[in-house]
């Protein structure tokens, strides 16, 4: 699946998107395994709270399964102006 980080989110990782192998089953596995990769994921993910995900477009929640997913962004909330 691709996985796109914006904001914040992509200046620590470092990459706007990249294409993941995975076997997780929600998000939050998701999550999970990509802060076990390196620092740079371990810090982004660090506090999820300051997080946002949408998964294949629609906005959803860290337990939402994965199966069958094209795309989940991991962004920092929206506000408003």
């Amino acid at each position: 699946m691709d996985v796109l980080y914006f904001a914040w989110v992509r200046e620590r990782i470092g990459l706007p998107k990249e294409r993941v192998d995975t076997s997780a089953a929600t998000v939050m596995d998701l999550v999970r395994e990509l802060s076990a990769r390196e620092d740079r994921y371990a810090l982004a993910f660090s506090d999820l709270s300051a997080l946002r995900v949408a998964v294949d477009q629609e906005l959803s929640d860290f337990d939402a399964p994965l199966g069958g997913v094209r795309e989940v962004a991991f962004f920092p909330p929206m506000t408003g102006g």
